[in-house]
């Protein structure tokens, strides 16, 4: 057997159907789309109509809010940048930024920067530089003998007067 000698099995690939070529290919004059009606018209798109009812899009609830001034981080767990570091993907002498957490693939998207949270266990001791940090999160970062730069702006609470 030659490389040249390759061939598909018989059948293995279907030819395309030319539709609207005469009556003898089997799907002339109509070209498989029946007769009369808009659907045997062109320019005819009619996805989600329902003939003037309403559309099961619009009669179902709604639910949700899309908060447009929300921020988007990307969250990452102590633990996993505990995995890093002992797989060597992660200096431990240098700042841990987004940009690091990136490159080692565990911050995905995260336009707004990277928010750390407490899941798993820190024995490294780590230095930080993030968009946000949960309590639990810098508290386990502070024990293991790192800090947590937080670049974020904090939101001032509203005092009472």
């Amino acid at each position: 057997m030659k490389l040249n000698d390759i061939r598909d099995n018989e059948g293995a690939r279907k030819g395309r159907i030319r539709v609207g070529r005469g009556i003898g290919s089997g799907k002339g004059k109509t070209g498989g789309r029946g007769q009369k009606g808009q659907k045997s018209r062109s320019g005819v798109a009619i996805k989600g109509f329902e003939g003037g009812q309403m559309p099961l899009h619009m009669r179902l609830p709604k639910r949700g809010f899309n908060n447009p001034f929300g921020k988007d981080y990307a969250e990452v767990n102590l633990g996993t940048v505990q995995k890093l570091v002992d797989d060597k993907k992660l200096d431990a002498k240098k700042d841990i930024d987004h940009a690091a957490l990136k490159a080692a693939g565990v911050a995905r998207g995260g336009k707004d920067g990277v928010r750390l949270l407490g899941k798993g266990e820190i024995k490294s001791k780590l230095t930080f530089k993030v968009a946000g940090a949960s309590k639990a999160a810098v508290a386990a970062v502070e024990k293991a003998g790192g800090k947590v730069e937080q670049t974020a702006a904090k939101k001032e609470k509203a005092s009472a007067e």
